[in-house]
């Protein structure tokens, strides 16, 4: 679909939110005449409804047994579950528009999403937007909801954090960078309490970031943050980068996955003070097990001293991009 509005389209074609037992039909007529009728009183759920038609809680059972047609897959959402009963209960608060101010979570998984467009502002009320595995290489922050607390963007292909950075949600608790394009070291200062001043957990997995000390420096203004992901990094080929990491900010309690207990901290007390173990470089050791299709050189290794057969000399060039 291309941009966030188109997806969300089909999202809701896919939900049925109009079709039977969600939206009006002859199976709540009279819930729909009671709407239009400005002097009618609100149906309740206990309320005698007319022959031919199906009580609220008749239609909501056929949306929870797990037996019914109309029933959602196990693996579905919270989401999708709270939207569909929502529409079988009182179909009027999602009708149109409204359904924009329903939404508190939305997830476009791997839906050839390219731009996070304006459209997502209609969403009032959303606190938790999920954009993995798409193409999205930039994101306005001005297109953002302020609601917003959670923004993962994991596995696409976001080079630079300026725009996000413009004007973003005040109250977001998690971003999630993981497997993008983000390069050191121009990237780092916009990891700051300026831009984030209530992030608790940051994703920045499987990058291309290489300055430990100067994101170090930054992040460590982020008086909230307790969960960092760094691990696919170059930076994290440092032999002290964990060490170093531990000791700079006290108040992480996971890193990379691993909890940081009392006993490690103490193991790195005073490493965030010897800069100089930190280095620009990095041994790599890589072990080859096998390697198939390839002649072996100890068969020519075996011509007498004085020979005068033809000497065939083999050689091989392996080259490792990091």
């Amino acid at each position: 679909p291309g941009s966030i509005s188109a997806a969300f389209q089909e999202y809701l074609k896919h939900l049925r939110l109009q079709d039977f037992p969600c939206g009006f039909g002859s199976w709540n007529k009279s819930r729909l005449h009671a709407l239009r009728s400005p002097w009618a009183e609100p149906a309740g759920l206990k309320e005698a409804v007319p022959l031919g038609e199906e009580t609220p809680e008749a239609l909501l059972e056929l949306l929870r047994d797990q037996h019914s047609p109309w029933a959602l897959p196990p693996d579905c959402s919270p989401q999708d579950r709270l939207l569909r009963e929502a529409a079988a209960l009182a179909p009027e608060l999602l009708h149109g528009s409204r359904v924009f101010q329903a939404v508190k979570s939305l997830r476009i998984l791997d839906k050839g999403v390219e731009e996070v467009d304006e459209s997502l502002l209609r969403f009032q009320q959303l606190e938790e937007l999920i954009l993995s595995a798409n193409h999205i290489s930039r994101v306005t922050s001005a297109h953002l909801p302020r609601t917003l607390k959670v923004l993962e963007l994991c596995c696409n292909a976001v080079g630079d954090l300026e725009d996000l950075c413009v004007q973003p949600p005040p109250e977001l608790q998690h971003l999630g960078l993981g497997y993008n394009r983000l390069c050191g070291p121009s990237q780092e200062k916009h990891l700051t309490v300026d831009f984030w001043p209530n992030l608790v957990s940051l994703d920045l997995s499987f990058n291309s970031l290489t300055d430990l000390l100067e994101l170090v420096s930054q992040l460590s203004t982020l008086q909230n943050l307790h969960i960092l992901m760094l691990q696919g990094n170059p930076l994290a080929l440092i032999p002290t980068y964990r060490g170093f990491l531990v000791d700079s900010l006290p108040k992480l309690s996971i890193l990379d996955d691993i909890h940081i207990w009392p006993e490690e901290r103490q193991q790195f007390h005073g490493l965030a003070r010897q800069a100089e173990l930190i280095r620009s470089e990095a041994h790599v050791v890589v072990s080859i097990g096998e390697m198939k299709g390839l002649p072996n050189p100890k068969a020519f290794q075996q011509l007498e001293v004085g020979s005068e057969g033809p000497v065939i000399t083999y050689s091989y060039c392996v080259t490792y991009e990091f």
